[in-house]
């Protein structure tokens, strides 16, 4: 037997009959941030703080990240 159900809701609608979290605070923060990164320009030392966020990484590793970023940067990876 097979049963199938269509339900007509928004997505607001469907979170909170889920029970899951509203976000929309840090979305609007995590926005905000991107814009300004934007706006301001990135930097090889911004892209380095994201590469160590998002995961471990041994130093092999993040010298790499950071010739490679420097020299994107214009400037010397001694």
């Amino acid at each position: 037997m097979k049963v199938s159900v269509d339900v007509d809701c928004t997505p607001e609608e469907a979170r909170r009959f889920l029970g899951l979290p509203d976000l929309t605070p840090v979305h609007d923060a995590y926005v905000e941030k991107m814009k300004a990164v934007v706006t301001e320009g990135a930097t090889p030392e911004m892209f380095g703080d994201m590469m160590k966020a998002w995961g471990p990484m041994n130093e092999a590793g993040m010298n790499l990240w950071r010739q490679m970023l420097g020299q994107m940067g214009g400037k010397s990876s001694s």
